[in-house]
């Protein structure tokens, strides 16, 4: 599924800038919008006309023209940027990105895997390829880096890796993200680092709109783990929240009388929605379907924000290393039918 967003340089999220505390950054913004932008710099301490808020800060960049930002970095954290520029249209269609400023001293302890997922969710009709930036609550599609699964891409880890995960929100939901096998640490927002007294154990970090989260964690469970948002429409596609409730409802025979109207007819959802993810149904083009992508036992009838986490002992670089091979013992089993 292919979709018509903007962004910066060619993408969405746009680049991730990294930089490090106490560096001087100048940044070059050309707008090739056909209309006026700016860019916010979402947490980040500098001077008022660096800000970037059209109209109260500096002037809109027209189509066309290139305007130049210059500061100082006086901090270290996750941070964004964004516009503050028509900004319902803009970053409804994917104009965001994330501003990783590095800490000037040395971490401790040491972080070996540090991955940024921005959140974020979109009303595409199905058939079409545009997101309706005029949506505020009925989203319909729901992704980890303009990505819905499975075409997220997994987080692959080494055994004893230690992990920050990034997560940025700036969509109209809160959405709470849950990590199976493990408990982590809170360490900071896009308010800056939070201290270890202050930091305490979750499964799930809550990330409420305009704002980010960092988790840590030691990578101390071999597995393939899930990492989803658990607002449970949030790992659906391309839903539809008109369709009549027929869970209990006997539809046997309808299928074949409807057929003779519909020949491409089913009945479906008497006894969940499931079916849906073994059914071969004809789509509108450019569409995804409800519950897609499939694990190493059948199907995993998730979508949108959810992807993998998988770690492995011994690895020798972090490319996709397939499904988790269980040892013998460690599977859940069928006593009876």
């Amino acid at each position: 599924m292919i979709v018509n967003c903007w962004g910066y340089n060619g993408q969405t999220p746009g680049p991730t800038i990294e930089a490090v505390e106490g560096d001087r950054v100048r940044i070059l913004v050309t707008n090739r919008l056909a209309e006026h932008t700016t860019i916010h710099w979402h947490g980040v301490l500098l001077p008022n006309g660096m800000d970037g808020v059209g109209g109260l800060n500096q002037t809109q960049i027209k189509p066309g023209e290139t305007y130049a930002y210059e500061f100082t970095l006086r901090q270290y954290g996750t941070q964004m940027y964004h516009p503050h520029a028509d900004e319902m249209v803009q970053m409804a269609m994917g104009m965001e990105g994330f501003f990783v400023i590095h800490p000037k001293e040395p971490e401790q302890p040491r972080i070996d895997r540090d991955f940024c997922i921005f959140l974020q969710e979109w009303f595409v009709e199905p058939g079409t390829s545009t997101p309706n930036p005029n949506i505020m609550t009925d989203f319909n599609l729901f992704t980890f880096n303009s990505r819905a699964f499975p075409g997220t891409v997994p987080l692959v880890v080494c055994l004893g890796d230690r992990l920050r995960i990034r997560i940025a929100n700036l969509s109209m939901d809160s959405h709470p993200i849950h990590l199976h096998g493990y408990n982590f640490k809170i360490t900071g927002t896009d308010g800056g680092q939070i201290p270890p007294s202050a930091q305490w154990p979750e499964t799930s970090v809550n990330v409420p709109p305009g704002t980010t989260r960092n988790i840590e964690f030691v990578a101390n469970a071999p597995g393939d783990w899930a990492l989803h948002c658990h607002k449970n429409h949030h790992v659906m596609n391309a839903m539809s929240h008109t369709v009549p409730n027929m869970i209990g409802v006997k539809q046997s025979g309808v299928d074949r009388k409807v057929q003779n109207l519909l020949p491409d007819y089913m009945a479906m959802g008497e006894t969940g929605m499931s079916e849906m993810a073994a059914m071969n149904m004809t789509l509108p083009k450019n569409t995804l379907p409800m519950m897609t992508g499939k694990g190493p036992f059948g199907p995993i009838e998730m979508g949108g924000m959810f992807t993998v986490l998988k770690v492995r002992k011994n690895i020798t670089n972090y490319d996709d290393p397939g499904w988790y091979q269980h040892p013998n013992g460690t599977v859940a089993w069928l006593v009876s039918e």
